[in-house]
């Protein structure tokens, strides 16, 4: 049998990427593939085929769905490649879905500057996915593998397309851009984690602005500011990146 399927998913797996594994279970009469086709669905790529047309269409939104609601149960869905499914073989197929997901926080980290980088560093060597913002493109000479760089023009899009349960980081170069970005989030209220970078005068200052943008106390009351670890002392950016870090392993690791 063909093991291409199995390198696939080797290098998914070590650049931490979600997939479906599909295989065709059964089949009846003229089918596209044969039983034991195998095909792997990302949330970006697919890789392999289990024959094309509106059958693997169909099949590919079917694990998507899978994926960007985070279900980890196997499935069979059964199709009968006929005139209702776009399909002309006039056979019948069933197809396995196996969602192969290792839960792991997707951080977004705001701002490249020397914590940032330090912070993203750190981060990198664990087991979480990384999408690391900033509008100036130079920040990103030196990107950790595996993390997502975004040269965002408006930061808040990167708030928007963040998915359920994010853990947000606030550090830009920008007061007011962190102010901005904190008010966004803060108002998305789906999210597992915020941490915004600053004194508690800041904390102060931003709570007085967000109070006057309709933020509740019991939304600031999730605002992580000052950011990190309040134990794990220091203003180098490593020592600023552990404590943020070790906040950041304690709630995912509470929430699981």
């Amino acid at each position: 049998m063909n093991d291409e399927w199995i390198r696939i998913l080797m290098q998914l797996h070590e650049r931490r990427e979600p997939c479906v594994l599909l295989t065709l279970l059964a089949d009846k009469g003229s089918v596209p593939r044969n039983c034991g086709t195998k095909m792997i669905v990302g949330r970006e790529e697919t890789f392999l085929t289990i024959g094309g047309g509106h059958l693997e269409y169909q099949c590919i939104a079917m694990a998507r769905d899978m994926l960007e609601k985070q279900n980890t149960a196997p499935h069979t869905e059964h199709f009968n490649l006929g005139a209702r499914l776009g399909q002309c073989c006039g056979g019948m197929t069933t197809v396995l879905f196996e969602p192969l997901i290792q839960p792991q926080p997707q951080i977004v980290v705001f701002g490249a500057g020397h914590v940032g980088q330090a912070l993203v560093a750190l981060l990198s060597t664990l087991p979480c996915h990384i999408t690391w913002v900033d509008e100036r493109a130079d920040m990103f000479a030196a990107v950790p593998p595996g993390v997502k760089t975004w040269q965002a023009e408006d930061p808040l899009d990167a708030v928007k397309s963040a998915p359920v349960n994010s853990y947000f980081i606030v550090m830009t170069h920008h007061h007011p851009r962190d102010l901005e970005l904190t008010e966004a989030i803060l108002k998305r209220a789906d999210y597992r984690y915020l941490g915004l970078i600053g004194s508690q005068t800041k904390r102060q200052r931003f709570e007085y602005r967000l109070a006057g943008k309709g933020i509740t106390q019991q939304q600031l009351s999730t605002l992580r500011c000052p950011v990190g670890l309040p134990d794990v002392k220091g203003k180098l950016p490593a020592e600023i990146a552990v404590a943020i870090a070790a906040e950041i392993i304690a709630v995912y690791q509470a929430a699981s």
